[in-house]
């Protein structure tokens, strides 16, 4: 598996020099500074690909994460034939400069979403966490989004009333700096009234709709990729459920599958993110990577540790929910295969996802979730699972 590092360019205070020291190869990278909906010229493609490659570090740009996918696309409002073009336009261009894996997501109006950037971990470091209590208190109290009370348990909101009515105004600040910070490299950001106007935006869009929505883009754009030969990977929801009321259709195995048959089309891939699918209690995730083995084309590697009430945390790399090695197993099993048929493609570029805060990293200003040394852990354990893994003709008499 080739061992990637997600880089955020001019935005990330992690260097190249620094991604060459984790024994990483590939990198993981997105053109945040141009505006969704908007094309990625091959001028500043080029000039983004060389600067990697000029380096002189042995790093080349493998994966975009992502191409956007611009809001009136997934609410299905307006003519929409110009961003369609332009995103088929980007995409002509990445391929004509060698990059030609893509990772996107079609989560509306919010992309990951965490309650608490800073949560302690118990040995030291801190960790990105999902509350449950507090994304309660922050729907039913602060944003006070109607019918956000059906969402939760009875538990639940009791506990949301007892956070909101012992919180500070700065303590409900952090919280919706937290949950907005999810959105790397995206021009909004949203204080409670701008994020009121977003919702409304999406009245009347129930799950059919998106749906509906997400199979028109498929359709306007897998074609193009198999032309281009590129592999288009959908990113899992990130939590796997609704939030904010807005329908999350990445969720699940049966999700997976409506989009494979969608677009049947070696195109039309999956991005395997351990986290995102271990968040949601009914997914078995090795089981789900062998199922859609021959479709996956990019890989996030990461653990979460659930609670009863819906909670999660992200764990260390080899901990967590997630049997992570019999993930990498599934993930080797399917490169092999690739390789024995010949495929010039056969090997899956993984990331460790998400990493603790640990020594250095605290207070480094990094992006949330997106440590240096934390994900270097991670790199490394996920090293020692794959390189076991893949010595299969080593005698241990």
């Amino acid at each position: 598996m080739k061992e990637s590092w997600r880089w955020y360019g001019p935005f990330d205070r992690i260097t190249l020099s620094d991604v060459a020291q984790t024994g990483a190869t590939g990198i993981v990278h997105a053109l945040h500074e141009i505006p969704y909906g908007e094309v990625w010229t091959e001028e500043a493609i080029l000039a983004r690909r060389d600067e990697i490659a000029d380096a002189g570090l042995g790093l080349d740009w493998v994966v975009v994460e992502s191409l956007p996918i611009h809001e009136d696309i997934k609410r299905g409002e307006g003519n929409l034939e110009r961003l369609f073009a332009n995103y088929r336009q980007s995409m002509k261009n990445l391929a004509s400069a060698g990059i030609r894996t893509i990772c996107y997501n079609f989560m509306p109006l919010l992309d990951w979403t965490r309650t608490q950037l800073d949560a302690p971990v118990k040995r030291g470091g801190t960790a990105l966490r999902f509350s449950q209590p507090h994304m309660a208190a922050f729907e039913i109290h602060m944003l006070e989004r109607d019918g956000a009370e059906a969402d939760y348990s009875e538990e639940v909101r009791a506990a949301a009333k007892d956070w909101f009515d012992a919180s500070s105004e700065g303590l409900r600040q952090q919280l919706l700096n937290s949950i907005m910070s999810g959105l790397p490299g995206a021009f909004d950001r949203y204080d409670i009234n701008g994020l009121r106007e977003a919702l409304k935006r999406y009245d009347g869009i129930g799950r059919d709709e998106i749906r509906a929505n997400y199979a028109r883009f498929l359709a306007e754009i897998i074609p193009a990729a198999e032309e281009l030969g590129m592999r288009f990977c959908v990113h899992p929801d990130d939590p796997p459920r609704d939030i904010l009321g807005l329908p999350r259709i990445v969720s699940c195995e049966d999700d997976i599958a409506w989009i494979m048959a969608e677009q049947d089309s070696i195109a039309n891939g999956l991005t395997l993110c351990s986290g995102s699918l271990g968040a949601n209690p009914k997914n078995d995730v090795p089981a789900i990577a062998k199922r859609f083995a021959s479709r996956i084309h990019f890989a996030h590697l990461r653990n979460v540790a659930k609670e009863k009430d819906g909670s999660f945390q992200e764990a260390a790399h080899l901990d967590g929910d997630t049997d992570m090695v019999a993930l990498a197993a599934a993930l080797v099993a399917e490169e092999r295969r690739r390789k024995q048929e010949g495929r010039e493609d056969w090997e899956i570029p993984f990331r460790p996802d998400h990493g603790h805060e640990l020594l250095s990293d605290i207070d480094s200003g990094t992006h949330p979730g997106y440590p240096l040394i934390g994900r270097l852990r991670g790199l490394a354990e996920l090293r020692g699972v794959i390189c076991a893994l893949t010595h299969q003709d080593v005698s241990y008499a």
